[in-house]
Formats: structure tokens, sequence, C-alpha cells
């Protein structure tokens, strides 16, 4: 019989913001399990989800989880996510700030300041601050810090010019906090992912006159245009949660030589000659 694989973040201790569905969800998962011990959040009206993924993944381990209400949008909370997770187990190796939102598309000239400051302060002050809170522990363990943004940040979208902006932020404030925490040997890495087949992602496109073929239009980013022999055979489906889960592991525990980066997970989207005729 083959020996099991060695656990890969075997007694490490991470937070993930947004974890009861999406991305965070397959993030928290991953880090389950390969031993992490892992705290996840969400607002007060998804702690039934989020009691019961930490249900669901601690029979299962082999690393552990527990959920924490928290609303990212408050500082106080924030704080106090930090403060309770390093009481719980006395250390901090990971923050995945992941939390965020994607509001309906929207002209720009229909969005209101009110709506556009909203979203700065969920998308990447929320990041600035749970950062600001764990950085004091993460260097009294060499730790790191993975901030999710998206690759609309690099190739822009339609009708989201807040959400393009706020995800452009992080990365650039990725960067600016990896030049800042190396002293202290903490690195600061980002993942922008592509069209991951999330609830968020169908939410979406059922705001869409044909959901269907929203959803079609996703998976047709990563896949060849058909057009000719020379069109590139590209990955062709959405991605999964759990996928970026296993690149936020690999920044964690396998990227040493990795700080400031941003990590395309997107199945080759923004490769080749895109779709520029339709618009969801």
């Amino acid at each position: 019989m083959s020996a099991c694989p060695p656990l890969r973040y075997h007694n490490k201790v991470a937070i993930v913001t947004g974890g009861t569905k999406g991305i965070g969800r397959g993030t928290v998962k991953v880090f389950v399990e390969n031993g992490a011990k892992v705290v996840f959040c969400a607002r007060g009206d998804e702690a039934a989800a989020g009691e019961t993924l930490a249900a669901e993944l601690n029979k299962t381990g082999p690393g552990s989880c527990t959920f924490m209400t928290c609303d990212v949008s408050k500082e106080e909370d924030l704080k106090r996510l930090i403060d309770e997770t390093v009481k719980l187990y006395g250390q901090l190796d990971c923050l995945v700030n992941n939390a965020g939102w994607h509001p309906p598309y929207k002209a720009t000239d229909e969005t209101s300041a009110e709506e556009f400051k909203d979203l700065l302060n969920l998308n990447l002050i929320s990041y600035f601050l749970a950062s600001k809170f764990a950085l004091p522990h993460l260097r009294k363990t060499e730790g790191n810090i993975i901030n999710v943004a998206s690759l609309v940040a690099i190739i822009g979208q339609v009708g989201a010019a807040p959400y393009v902006a706020t995800k452009g932020a992080v990365t650039a404030m990725t960067k600016a906090m990896a030049v800042d925490e190396s002293r202290y040997k903490v690195r600061v890495n980002g993942i922008s992912p592509g069209n991951i087949m999330t609830p968020l992602w169908e939410e979406l496109a059922e705001q869409t006159p044909d959901p269907a073929a929203a959803l079609k239009v996703g998976a047709d980013s990563q896949a060849s245009c058909g057009h000719s022999s020379l069109c590139l055979p590209l990955i062709g489906r959405m991605g999964t949660p759990e996928e970026i889960g296993r690149a936020a592991l690999f920044l964690a525990a396998d990227a040493t030589f990795c700080t400031g980066i941003d990590l395309l997970v997107s199945g080759g989207a923004e490769l080749n000659y895109g779709f520029k005729n339709r618009i969801p």
C-alpha cells in the first residue's frame, strides 16, 4: 500500500475571510485537507452555513476548522477575528483575504459615489485592516498574506468599473505590503482568479436575459475559439473553488521564494483574442 502524501500545512494556523461559499469555502477545504487549523468567517446571516461546513470538515480532517461570525466591513469585527484566532491557537501563520462582492453590472454614470465607497470598504479596506491586525502575529511566525484579487483587474470588464478598480488596488497594495514586510520575512502575495464557478457567478448570470448563455460565455472564455487550427486549445471550462484553494496552499506552503506576485489562475482566459461582441 502506498504511503499517504505528507500534509503540506500541518498544524499551521490560517484565517480565511468569506469562507462559507465559493472560493473561500474551497480554500478552507483544501487547507483542512492539508492539516491546517483554519478559522473562517462570514457575516451573521451565514452562521448556519458556517457551522455546517465546520462540522463536515472536522469529521474528515486531518486538520480542523472553526467558524466565526465577522462583518469584514467593520473594523472592530476584523480585530476581534484576529484576536480570537490567536487566543484560540496561540499563533497565526497565514491570512487569506477573500471576502468581497461583485455588484450587478452597471454603467459608470449610473453608479453613485456611495455605492463605490461601500465597495471600496468591502473589497479593499477590509483587506488592509485584516492585514494590519494580523501582521504583528505573522511577523512572529514569518507567515504570509494571500490577497484574492481578480483577472479583470488586468484585462478590464464591461459594466464593472468600481469592482475592477477595487481589485486593481488589491494587487497594487499586495506589492507595496510585500516590500514593507520583507524586513520581517513575511511574504505577501495575490491570486487573480478568472471565471470560477461560484454562487456569485451564478447569481450574476441569473441577472442577465439568458443565464444559460451567460454561463456558456464564461466557460467559452477558457475554450478554443474553433475558427482555425491555429486557435489555442485552452482548458475549456470554468475553474472550481478548490483549484483556487490549491493555488492559495501553494503560495502559503511552497512558494517560499515568492513575494509580491500576482498569480493568475484563469484557465488561460486572458490568452489569444477574446470575445468582443458579447456583453453580459
